[in-house]
């Protein structure tokens, strides 16, 4: 792509058209679920597997319209009778449309048909044998006809409140009702209680394998029955996504959890953002529902299935199919930590650095249990954003503080989609004597670490757990983070202080080793970039590879661009949306730009600067983007024990660059093409790699070279 280019008052290039120099945030999330959707597309993929895909691309799209469609709906900005946000949404409904249809295409014609083929029936109401009929009529009047309650409307029966994301129906009656009246539309909700996908028992079937059907074919089967004495004329399934923010005003209220409990219900109620109905939806049905909840006929999907394709997540989580899954994968896990009694020993001596998913969490997690046990330590500190509602990591906190121990717990309520575990912990927390504080007000508290007191001969130590990814032993199964257990003093100084500044609400000191957001982290960022750029100018070798989800930040990239244009090379790994946009000639040509989508989520934040040979690693919780940079607590720690470093750069960096399976290259058009293996190149996938380099047969490996004394330890470095 060319850009017209000028030189400004200083001399240095810059485009004519700046807007041109990013690409849209929305568009830009949109093409990670196109990439995230290819995997179910692709045929070598295990069948259950590019299911569960294309469920991910409607838990996906589901949070991109709650919360990103959403935002731009709620900031309108009107300048001369232009809607920016209007011009945005239109192109933002129409590549929704084009995702979704392409998933519904999958789903009907490949998905389905072949997990028939492989014993596993989804059955529509035309599919099923009189036997399984039977059945359903059965439990229909069994379990769902007790539950439902259709609501035929008029002026004393308006309509009703539909919950966020939930299944509902319209239904066009004829004839008059019991009281001689022509009510023309009824609405019904389904139950929450009763399960979207159900099991078929298996002796009624004529195919071998198991069978399943929807709640909502149930309903539709059996939908004339609720409706005695009237015709049903038409019906449809439908269902609402409506803006999920929480807004607490921080600063007035007197008790963030308190205000935030009775704001959480509020989520199922806010503005409606998109209505999804089924394909033979009549038109006017479909017009009544978008004036019921003032949507936009642009924001109108008629899909042809279930509305929530994300229910049929179920099926593939239910079915004990292996060969219809990815291979079974078990972690490794560091030898030197086998024994979790002696982890401050080990640490005593020794940084120790876990990758997940490839390595196990369990060492966090021993990490804090021991501490809680142990009747040297006096004080634990943590911060929480993620925990998950069942939680070994939460109930050892609990434990330490009924033990007596001094635990502090930075919770942060206001971490989307997990508030109320969130509000729960901490009142558990409480009641178990821990103090418990919710961070920063205006600023969410996104940084995760935990740090560990101990009393020793020589007096109080200091250790610490510093990652890039939540404290949630569910995720860390799934979600590529690194995490570093050190008691460097260097770095658990700075940790400490970082908990002082955010319970006590003073500006942090100078911290040696952390760069802290939002103080610090932006502007040492752009400070490396900028090293890189001078170095180059120099003459000698400029590098940057960064490895994140997102990159928006308008000032980080503008000195990415302007490294580039002095000639820095820099690779970016960035998962899903970016704003950058390389190879564009006098701007960004020296910048290339990959997305890995595999069988593990990215999650790993890692930038990495040449630094004349010093090689400079730092790890974080925070993404190159505004919110992360200003509007969040956030860390980025470095790895100073010099083989820690090295395999920061091998495991999280290199083997993605060699990647040539799961790696999608960005154009300067803001289109993502696929890297395959070119001419007599061995296929290269970079999680594929990392299972083999690090799980448990690695570690069979490893601890030989711990017995044999030829293991390369991980000297600490203050």
């Amino acid at each position: 792509m060319e850009m017209k280019l000028k030189p400004d008052e200083a001399g240095t290039i810059v485009p004519m058209e700046s807007p041109a120099q990013f690409l849209n945030r929305e568009l830009s999330l949109l093409e990670f679920n196109r990439r995230v959707l290819e995997q179910a597309e692709d045929p070598s993929v295990p069948l259950l597997e590019r299911l569960r895909y294309l469920c991910i691309v409607s838990s996906n799209l589901d949070e991109f319209f709650e919360v990103r469609v959403a935002s731009i709906l709620a900031t309108h900005e009107h300048q001369a009778g232009v809607d920016p946000g209007r011009v945005n949404l239109d192109g933002v409904s129409e590549e929704s449309r084009q995702i979704i249809a392409r998933q519904y295409a999958l789903l009907n014609n490949q998905i389905l048909p072949q997990l028939s083929e492989n014993g596993i029936h989804l059955l529509r109401r035309a599919d099923r044998n009189p036997a399984q009929k039977a059945w359903v009529k059965q439990y229909f009047d069994k379990e769902v006809r007790p539950l439902l309650t259709p609501v035929g409307l008029d002026p004393a029966h308006p309509f009703p409140r539909v919950i966020n994301k939930s299944l509902n129906f319209i239904v066009e009656l004829a004839g008059k009702d019991a009281f001689g009246r022509g009510t023309a539309i009824a609405i019904m909700k389904a139950p929450r209680v009763l399960p979207r996908v159900i099991r078929l028992p298996d002796e009624l079937s004529d195919k071998p394998g198991a069978s399943y059907c929807l709640l909502s074919s149930v309903i539709q089967a059996h939908m004339s029955d609720l409706f005695t004495g009237r015709e049903v004329i038409a019906y449809s399934q439908f269902r609402v996504t409506r803006n999920s923010d929480l807004w607490v005003d921080e600063e007035e209220v007197k008790n963030l959890r308190q205000a935030l409990q009775s704001e959480l219900h509020s989520r199922n109620y806010g503005f409606a953002v998109r209505l999804e109905v089924g394909r033979s939806c009549p038109r006017h049905l479909a017009d009544f529902l978008l004036d019921q909840f003032s949507i936009e006929r642009s924001r109108l999907f008629a899909v042809d299935g279930p509305v929530n394709m994300g229910r049929l997540l179920e099926i593939a989580n239910s079915n004990a199919r292996a060969e219809l899954k990815f291979p079974p994968f078990t972690p490794g896990f560091p030898a030197r930590l086998l024994n979790p009694h002696d982890i401050f020993s080990v640490l005593s001596k020794q940084d120790v650095l876990l990758h997940h998913p490839f390595q196990s969490f369990q060492p966090v997690i021993d990490f804090v249990r021991c501490a809680a046990a142990d009747p040297n330590v006096v004080a634990i500190k943590q911060t929480i954003y993620r925990a998950g509602s069942n939680s070994e990591l939460m109930e050892a906190l609990i434990g330490a503080a009924q033990r007596g121990k001094e635990v502090t717990v930075i919770v942060e309520l206001m971490a989307r989609f997990d508030e109320e575990a969130n509000i729960n912990w901490a009142e558990r927390l409480e009641e178990a004597g821990a103090q418990v504080v919710y961070g920063v007000v205006g600023l969410k508290t996104h940084a995760k670490m935990a740090l560990v007191l101990r009393r020793e001969p020589g007096g109080l130590r200091r250790y610490a757990h510093l990652g890039t990814g939540n404290y949630n032993p569910t995720t860390a199964r799934f979600y590529t983070d690194f995490g570093l257990l050190t008691s460097s003093e260097a770095l658990t100084a700075d940790v400490n202080e970082v908990f002082i500044h955010l319970t006590s609400l003073t500006r942090p000191t100078q911290l040696d080793s952390i760069w802290l957001a939002p103080f610090s982290l932006q502007k040492e960022i752009v400070r490396a970039i900028r090293q890189e750029a001078a170095i180059a100018r120099e003459g000698k070798p400029g590098r940057i590879i960064a490895k994140m989800n997102s990159l928006t930040d308008e000032s980080v990239i503008r000195a990415l661009y302007d490294a580039s244009r002095e000639g820095v090379r820099i690779d970016l790994i960035v998962r899903g949306a970016c704003a950058l946009r390389p190879g564009v000639p006098g701007l960004s040509e020296n910048i290339r730009v990959r997305s890995i989508v595999g069988r593990f989520l990215e999650h790993s934040r890692i930038f990495y600067f040449r630094n004349k040979l010093k090689h400079d690693v730092y790890l974080s919780s925070a993404d190159w983007m505004n919110r992360n940079l200003f509007r969040r607590v956030e860390v980025a720690f470095p790895v100073l024990a010099p083989a820690l470093k090295k395999r920061v750069i091998k495991e999280g960096l290199q083997v993605y660059l060699k990647d040539n399976v799961n790696a999608w290259e960005l154009g300067s058009d803001g289109r993502y093409r696929r890297r395959k293996p070119r001419g007599s190149q061995s296929p290269h996938s970079a999680q594929q790699m990392l299972m083999d380099m690090l799980g448990t047969q690695a570690d069979k490996e490893k601890d030989k070279e711990i017995a044999n004394g030829t293991d390369p330890v991980a000297p600490r470095r203050s």
